[in-house]
């Protein structure tokens, strides 16, 4: 599983278009080339703590890597040696098997 913190709005929007697009907070995928994502939820609660900490509707999207067409990269942000998965592309709404409220 690849997990994805989303704004509410974002998630709205996904739902709509079919495909989520979004790679973090105000960036979109075509802005950074993937959208990142988290290998388990200590890696969610430290990007909620770094970027989403004045926020408290979130939503925390359950991604089925499986479902995927796009390729997915374990990656290190600068700084860190820890990896984090990078989805090189959009998310189809289909492959989001869980949606929490954050």
């Amino acid at each position: 599983m690849i997990y994805h913190i989303a704004l509410p709005e974002d998630w709205a929007a996904a739902q709509h278009a079919g495909e989520y697009t979004v790679s973090t907070r105000g960036v979109t995928l075509a802005e950074e080339g993937y959208i990142h994502g988290g290998q388990d939820l200590a890696q969610v609660e430290a990007v909620r703590a770094r970027i989403y900490a004045d926020l408290d509707d979130l939503r925390l999207l359950v991604i089925d890597e499986s479902r995927l067409d796009s390729p997915v990269r374990l990656e290190s942000p600068p700084g860190t040696d820890e990896l984090y998965p990078h989805v090189y592309g959009p998310i189809p709404v289909d492959a989001v098997i869980e949606v929490r409220t954050l």
